[in-house]
């Protein structure tokens, strides 16, 4: 085993005795690890379960894009967080700064910020993935520090109101996101339930969402056991709880996906009891890790260009039929509705 193999192995171990242990940290899994917390939270496995493969998914062709379009970052006066905030928009191939186009919102993760929304790709990689060798619809993309409040409002800092009263403005004022039915929403870990959450708020203005592992919790005890900054209280967490709320999301195409080795498995096998039956809901092998993550952008990328692009420009492929659910790869597994298996 290399040095750099050897130091992987190490770091790995040492993530999954600390959060065995309780303790949040984020060697393993990168910033959203800080979210793998709590014994209540982490699923029953043994360490020596994970380390023999169970987190091992098939690696993520992240190569396969064309030549990246232009993405530039700037700051902004957040009224709604009360801070500065730092951006990055992303162009598709052949796009730049004042093309009109559908816009997706990427929310960053626990201890992340706009620079590091995305697992292994930069904003404009992603809009320039070719998901099985078909370029993705035209379709710019933002990235935005959101904090680590999750993506709910808290006293003095509200991440939502600035996505919704700040964010999304500033882009539509550059032609971004400005036609009807043309913004997504995507996030991981964090920035998925902040996705999921926006999306149950603002159904008339989120078209499409696609959540990558979700911090998802069934209780505002389970929640503040494992991060106590997670919600200012439990009206908070009732008033925001993705799973009671999800009957919002009636008429909005829903993606999401999670590894059965992730500690919010649980939450989203309630999620996803909760939502309608024409979500597309990827169950399969995988924790809650970098690897994970990548290994499901191109799918919930190729999601929301499907139901954001610009219809008059783009013929698309038809959406999956209300009450089936679509399998992105042959190899994958999505559970029925029914039964225990939820």
């Amino acid at each position: 085993m290399g040095d750099d193999a050897g130091r992987r192995h190490g770091s790995r171990r040492r993530f999954l005795r600390y959060a065995l242990g309780g303790i949040a940290v984020a060697a393993a899994a990168g910033a959203t690890g800080f979210e793998l917390v709590n014994r209540g939270v982490l699923p029953g496995k043994s360490e020596l379960d994970q380390l023999d493969g169970a987190c091992s998914v098939p690696a993520a062709d992240l190569a396969g894009y064309a030549t990246p379009g232009p993405q530039h970052s700037g700051t902004f006066y957040s009224a709604a967080r009360r801070t500065s905030v730092g951006y990055t928009i992303a162009y598709p191939p052949g796009h730049r700064q004042g093309d009109r186009l559908p816009l997706v919102i990427a929310l960053h993760g626990f201890g992340g910020n706009h620079t590091d929304a995305l697992s292994g790709l930069s904003p404009a990689q992603a809009v320039a993935l070719k998901p099985g060798g078909t370029p993705l619809p035209p379709m710019a993309l933002v990235t935005v520090d959101g904090g680590g409040g999750y993506w709910n409002p808290h006293p003095g800092d509200n991440p939502q109101a600035m996505l919704v009263d700040e964010l999304i403005p500033l882009c539509q004022r550059t032609g971004l996101g400005a036609g009807a039915g043309t913004i997504g929403v995507l996030g991981i870990s964090m920035g998925g339930y902040g996705a999921i959450l926006l999306a149950e708020k603002y159904p008339r203005l989120i078209r499409a969402v696609a959540a990558i592992s979700p911090a998802i919790w069934t209780s505002y005890a389970e929640a503040r056991s494992a991060n106590a900054g997670a919600y200012a209280s439990a009206a908070d967490f009732a008033q925001d709880d993705a799973v009671t709320h999800a009957a919002a999301l009636a008429k909005t195409p829903v993606r999401v996906a999670v590894g059965s080795g992730d500690p919010f498995y649980p939450g989203v096998q309630a999620l996803a009891r909760a939502l309608p039956k024409s979500a597309e809901v990827y169950f399969g092998a995988g924790c809650h890790t970098d690897s994970f993550f990548s290994s499901q952008e191109p799918a919930s990328l190729a999601f929301l260009a499907r139901h954001v692009a610009l219809r008059e420009r783009y013929r698309l492929p038809r959406a999956p039929r209300p009450g089936s659910r679509r399998l992105s790869r042959p190899d994958e597994v999505t559970r029925i509705r029914s039964g225990e298996d939820f």
